[in-house]
C-alpha cells in the first residue's frame, strides 16, 4: 500500500515514516502543501495523511483542490485544531477521517486500516466502469453495452490503474513501479506496446473512452 504523508514537522514526519514502513507501507513524504498537492494529484497513493497547518498551502486548500480534481484517494487529516467547526470544515471539504494531535500510533494505524477496508469494499463487485467501458477485475474481460473482449493480465493491470484515476496523468515511471515493480528491468517501450494493444481493444468496443498520451509524462483515460 502506498501512503502519502504531508506533514511539515520534520521529527513527526520521520517518526511516522519509520512507523509506517515497519507496518510494510510504502511512504512518500512532503513537507509543504504545494509539494503535497502535486504528489497527491498523481493518483498513485492508496491513502493520504494530511496535516492542516502547512507552509505554502494549508491542508484545507490541498484537500479542496484534490477533490475538485476528482482525486478520490482516502484522506485522514492530522490536526492540532480541536474545535468541532474545524473538523466539520475538513469533513465537508472531503476528508474521510481525522485524528487530533497528539495522537497514538495505534489509533492512526486502526483508522488507516478501516479506511483501506472501506476502499477495498468499494471494489467488491470486481468491476470498474468509466464512460460506458467496464473492466471485470476477476476475469479481465472488457465490455461495452454491446460487445465484450478478453484482455491480458498486464493489459488489465494497466487499464485498472487508468480507470481508477480517470482524467489524471499516470506517468510511465508509475506504471513500471506499480505493474512491474521497483526491481524490474521493464522499459518505456514495454508500456507503449501494451498501451497500443489496449487502444485497439477499446476502439473495438466503440465507446467514447480513449487513452490519451501526455507527451513527456505518460497517459490518461478520458
Amino acid at each position: 500500500m502506498n501512503v502519502l504523508l504531508i506533514e511539515d514537522e520534520v521529527n513527526l514526519s520521520e517518526a511516522l515514516c519509520h512507523l509506517l514502513k515497519k507496518e510494510n507501507y510504502s511512504v512518500d513524504a512532503a513537507f509543504d502543501g504545494q509539494d503535497g498537492l502535486e504528489k497527491g494529484l498523481s493518483g498513485r497513493y492508496d491513502i493520504i495523511l494530511l496535516d492542516i497547518m502547512l507552509p505554502k498551502k494549508n491542508g484545507y486548500d490541498v484537500l479542496k483542490e484534490l477533490r475538485e480534481a476528482k482525486v478520490s484517494t482516502p484522506v485522514i487529516l492530522l490536526t492540532a485544531k480541536n474545535q468541532i467547526s474545524d473538523k466539520i470544515k475538513g469533513l465537508d471539504l472531503g476528508a474521510d477521517d481525522y485524528v487530533s494531535k497528539p495522537f497514538s500510533a495505534s489509533e492512526l494505524m486502526a483508522r488507516m486500516r478501516a479506511l483501506l477496508r472501506r476502499k477495498t469494499d468499494k471494489l467488491a463487485t470486481n468491476e470498474l466502469e468509466y464512460g460506458g467501458l467496464t473492466l471485470n477485475l476477476s476475469s479481465y474481460e472488457l465490455s461495452s453495452k454491446d460487445k465484450k473482449i478478453k484482455i491480458t493480465l498486464k493489459e488489465g493491470q494497466i487499464l485498472e490503474l487508468l480507470m481508477a484515476n480517470p482524467n489524471h496523468v499516470i506517468t510511465k515511471d508509475d506504471l513500471i513501479i506499480k505493474i512491474w515493480g521497483y526491481e524490474s528491468d521493464a522499459e518505456y517501450n514495454n508500456i507503449e506496446v501494451y498501451i497500443s494493444f489496449l487502444r485497439k481493444k477499446i476502439e473495438y468496443l466503440k465507446t467514447s473512452v480513449v487513452i490519451e498520451t501526455v507527451r513527456g509524462l505518460g497517459y490518461k483515460l478520458v
